[in-house]
């Protein structure tokens, strides 16, 4: 099993892959990855070339944390996630271009292309609008994430779940891709969408697909 410094290393690296990625750009997102009684998570407003392991934040299930630096602003839905999803090892929150641009129209991601499987279903659900930082907001994540693995936030960014931070930036970037596509799509003319037996189809081909047959072990 992974040791706490390891994760902290682990958070550290891929918050400096947030921007290369297209996935956010100067402080905005934030990465978590359940540990112990709780989750570790990036700082509240670092940017991500600043943060040493040292700095992530260690905060428990009941949103307490002892440390000199706060944790993301949007630490309760990270924490709401863990609670509701065992499936859930990491968390990556984002605000990648097309994706938060269907979020802005409060847009739901549909099965117009076979990776939608990536979302564990046959959409990507866009949740409600809610204040950042706010219960209300994770309620309204956890409500979108019901049977995903990924979801949209209206007129905000998106949110991709894995067992581990590989799979989890893994599916934030294939939800981005999607997000992408679908946008072209709509420019061109009405995009044609798959059954659910077809989708059905991929999801059950898909436990054995690489990165979507990773488990926890990995975190």
């Amino acid at each position: 099993m992974s040791n706490e410094r390891s994760l902290r290393e682990k958070i550290v690296a891929n918050g400096l892959k947030l921007t290369p990625s297209g996935l956010s750009q100067g402080t905005s997102g934030n990465l978590s990855i359940r540990f112990g009684g709780g989750f570790l998570i990036t700082p509240s407003g670092m940017p991500y070339g600043e943060v040493a392991p040292d700095d992530v934040v260690f905060v428990d299930m009941e949103g307490r944390y002892e440390h000199p630096r706060r944790p993301s602003s949007e630490w309760r839905f990270h924490r709401d996630i863990y609670a509701a999803r065992a499936d859930a090892g990491a968390i990556v929150h984002a605000h990648p271009p097309y994706s938060t641009a269907l979020a802005m129209c409060r847009m739901d991601i549909p099965a117009a292309h076979y990776m939608i499987a990536v979302g564990g279903g046959d959409s990507i659900r866009c949740s409600e609008y809610f204040t950042y930082g706010t219960q209300e907001l994770s309620n309204a994540v956890v409500r979108a994430l019901d049977g995903r693995l990924a979801c949209l936030m209206a007129n905000h960014g998106m949110i991709a779940t894995g067992a581990n931070m590989e799979q989890a930036m893994w599916r934030a970037i294939e939800v981005e891709t999607l997000a992408h596509q679908y946008t072209l799509a709509l420019q061109i003319g009405k995009p044609a969408m798959l059954s659910d037996k077809e989708v059905g189809d991929v999801l059950e081909k898909f436990g054995n697909y690489g990165l979507m047959a990773r488990n926890a072990s990995s975190t």
